[in-house]
């Protein structure tokens, strides 16, 4: 199992247009994908889960990877919040 911890620092959160990005990136992996923020969980290859979180700026999300591509998927994915100006790593 694999865990970073990322600080939402973009002022409109993660909305609709960057959280489809991060979905189908994450589809892209031969793991289970879990985003984690404010003491809840939800499957990160699923649009409605990482909608129904409301991640704002401020938010401290955690994404978790379990699996073949674990490694891969972490690293991946944290490059994208990255890319999008999403957020840093914490």
């Amino acid at each position: 199992m694999e865990k970073k911890s990322f600080k939402i620092t973009n002022e409109s959160g993660i909305h609709a247009r960057p959280a489809t990005i991060l979905v189908n990136q994450a589809m892209e992996y031969d793991c289970d994908i879990f985003l984690s923020a404010m003491k809840k969980k939800v499957d990160f290859k699923s649009i409605m889960g990482v909608m129904s979180l409301g991640i704002y700026s401020g938010t401290v999300i955690e994404v978790i990877a379990d699996g073949n591509d674990e490694k891969k998927a972490i690293e991946g994915i944290a490059n994208k919040i990255i890319e999008l100006n999403l957020g840093k790593e914490i």
